[in-house]
Formats: structure tokens, sequence, C-alpha cells
């Protein structure tokens, strides 16, 4: 019986999910940006999919290039530069390119069922 999924678990991680996609909805009254995001007169934009996915792949590049540049200083023995340091740097980098990977995988596993759907 360990398999079986705690309900309260269950709801609060559809909550969260819930919370995380109302972002892209589109509340009626709003104009489409030229990058898919949508804005009303006087208000911060909201960013839209292409947006947000194009930020998070930003910001794994930024994180391996820093996670590089902290490995080299290392091995050139700058000073203040500890191991500590360039291991956890290195996780960070490793965890985002992974975490962005298993997106990528579900993009086109949600774009292979939906092609697959009879008309």
């Amino acid at each position: 019986m360990t398999d079986r999924v705690d309900i309260n678990n269950l709801l609060h991680e559809m909550r969260a999910l819930k919370s995380q996609t109302q972002a892209f909805q589109k509340p009626e009254g709003l104009k489409p940006t030229e990058m898919g995001g949508l804005r009303t007169p006087g208000t911060s934009k909201v960013p839209g999919f292409g947006e947000v996915m194009a930020q998070a792949v930003n910001k794994v590049n930024e994180t391996q290039k820093a996670s590089g540049a902290l490995a080299q200083a290392y091995e050139r023995g700058e000073p203040g530069v500890d191991i500590t340091d360039v291991m956890v740097a290195s996780q960070k980098a490793s965890v985002s390119f992974q975490a962005a990977v298993q997106v990528r995988n579900k993009l086109v596993e949600a774009y292979r069922d939906i092609m697959n759907m009879p008309i």
C-alpha cells in the first residue's frame, strides 16, 4: 500500500499547477502583443508561453556559462574560488539542464498526442 497517493498532496500539487497556468490564460479585454503575451492599457505585460520558454532556456544557458567560468577560474588557481563553489555551480547547471530536457520531452510528447488525435 506504499503506492497509494495522499489526496492532500495531490490537491496541493493540482492547485500549484493551476496557479502557474493562470498566467497563460487570456482574460477578456486584453490585446495580444508581438511575442504572444497579453497587455491592457496602463498595466504590465503578461508573458506568453514562448517568452516564458525563451527566458527559461536563457536562464539555463546563463547558469551553464557561469558554472564553466567558475570551473576555469578554479583551474587557473585564482584566489577566492573554492572547490565547493565550483561543485555547487556545476550541480545547479546540471539540474537546470535536466529540468529543461524534461520539459522539452513533455512538450514533444504532448505534441505527438495532439497530432495522433482523430479529427
